[in-house]
């Protein structure tokens, strides 16, 4: 795979599961970045209320190959 990579960091969030949560991200990246290759999740955290678990979020590095 020759060529110049960039990488992204975004946030994502779910409220079934972290999983669920990097799925999201891509997606909604994937809206407005192209040739998406690989991803890596850096933190996984969530959000509480009422003593219940509402959101998972997880941090996501993108990489993509630049367009020439």
């Amino acid at each position: 795979m020759p060529g110049t990579y960039k990488m992204i960091e975004i946030v994502g969030t779910s409220p079934q599961s972290f999983a669920e949560a990097v799925k999201s991200a891509v997606v909604e990246a994937s809206k407005t970045v192209h040739h998406m290759d690989w991803f890596e999740v850096i933190d996984e955290r969530g959000r509480i209320a009422d003593g219940k678990v509402q959101e998972f979020q997880v941090t996501v590095k993108i990489g993509f190959k630049i367009e020439r």
